[in-house]
Parts: structure tokens; C-alpha cells; sequence
């Protein structure tokens, strides 16, 4: 049972280098909402994982999984129960399918027992916008970022990723049919440089938060 709230929670997804980051703040500008930021550069793991990714999996997603169940009690407490609207470069979600990807089977096991515990009833986004790209426009923005820890990414790796985001986003839709997902190809929009691509995006979003807003 997730926690009633009225206010928009918007989620930004989609594979590492995507944009997602560059995105969401670009519509917390835009219409003064808060914004979420995933917690990335303080995993003390993060670095160790993207070197051996068997042998630091399951402290990695540990550490994501409750630093973002934090966050998201948090965020439920001090502005969407108040009726603050937010715009988030993730939604936790994400965290059973990284786990799905790298942890082996008896550390998925005890997991996911735990992710369904901590996930029960946190807020879900009202709007996923989703971001996808081709492998070549991940690597070259991972590139361009200049991580020293991402630097390390096995390209094969990042390729999984996407394809399992595309499922993921495909599954999120069945299973909850009233989160619209906005879908926008990286490789067709430049949302940071072309303020009409940034506009298209906005459009839609506007477009689906007021069907919802009607449906209340």
C-alpha cells in the first residue's frame, strides 16, 4: 500500500550517462519544484564495483537501496504530504534491476526480501520520464562527464542496462497502468543545448500531469 499524496512527483529514469541528472534539473528551474537528487559520489563502493563488479554487487546496492529508502521517507514527510511538488533524477525502483543484474543468486535472495520490506509503501511518481540512447551517445556522455569511477564501465555491462531499462519501463507500464511514462530518445533530443527539444519534453509532461490532475 503506497502513502496518498496529491502533490506532482516527477521521476526522471533511464541508463547511466542518459541525461537523467541534467534533465531534472532543468525542469525543477522551470517550474520551482524540488528537487531529488540520487546519491551516487558517496557509495564507497561505487568505484570498487565498476572495477569487480561480482565481488562489491551486493555492497553497492545495499548502499543504494537504503540511502534512497531514506531519501524517499524523507521526501514523503517534508513535501509531498505537505503538497510540495518534486521532480527526481530516480525513483528507487531502479534499485531491483541493477540488483537483478549483478548480484548472484543467493545475494539477490535475501535482496530482495529486503527491497520489498523497505519499498512496501513509499511514494510512487505520478509521471516517469524516461530517457533511453544508444550505446555510442552513453559513451561518449560518460566520456564527457570525466567520472574517474565510470571510466571503468564495461560497455557490455551498459548495453545490459538498457536493454533491461526497456523492459523494466515496458513491465512498470503493465503492472501500473495509471503512471503515465513519457518516453524521449537521447539520440533525437538535445534537452540541454536546444531549449524547443526542452520544450517538447515539457509539453508532454504538462499534458500528462493534467490528465492525472483531472482524474482526482
Amino acid at each position: 500500500m503506497t502513502r496518498e499524496f496529491h502533490a506532482p512527483f516527477i521521476a526522471v529514469e533511464g541508463a547511466i550517462g542518459v541525461g537523467k541528472t541534467s534533465l531534472a534539473q532543468k525542469l525543477s528551474r522551470k517550474y520551482d519544484y524540488h528537487l531529488l537528487n540520487e546519491i551516487v559520489d558517496e557509495n564507497p563502493f561505487l568505484s570498487k564495483f565498476y572495477e569487480d563488479i561480482d565481488e562489491w554487487s551486493f555492497q553497492t546496492e545495499m548502499f543504494f537501496l537504503c540511502n534512497r529508502f531514506k531519501q524517499l521517507e524523507d521526501l514523503y514527510t517534508t513535501h509531498l504530504q505537505k503538497g510540495y511538488p518534486v521532480v527526481s533524477d530516480y525513483h528507487i525502483f531502479k534499485n531491483h534491476l541493477f540488483a537483478r543484474q549483478t548480484l548472484k543468486e543467493a545475494h539477490l535472495e535475501k535482496y530482495e526480501r529486503i527491497y520489498h520490506i523497505l519499498t512496501n509503501d513509499l511514494p510512487r511518481p505520478n509521471v516517469i520520464v524516461y530517457l533511453h540512447a544508444s550505446l555510442d551517445t552513453l559513451l561518449q556522455r560518460i566520456q564527457k562527464r570525466g567520472r574517474d569511477m565510470e571510466q571503468s564501465i564495461d560497455p557490455a555491462y551498459l548495453a545490459q542496462l538498457s536493454h533491461d531499462y526497456d523492459q523494466l519501463m515496458r513491465d512498470h507500464q503493465r503492472v501500473y497502468p495509471e503512471i503515465p511514462v513519457i518516453s524521449i530518445s537521447g539520440d533525437e533530443l538535445d534537452f540541454v543545448e536546444n531549449e524547443q527539444d526542452f520544450e517538447r519534453i515539457t509539453d508532454q509532461l504538462e499534458e500528462a500531469l493534467t490528465k492525472k490532475q483531472n482524474l482526482l
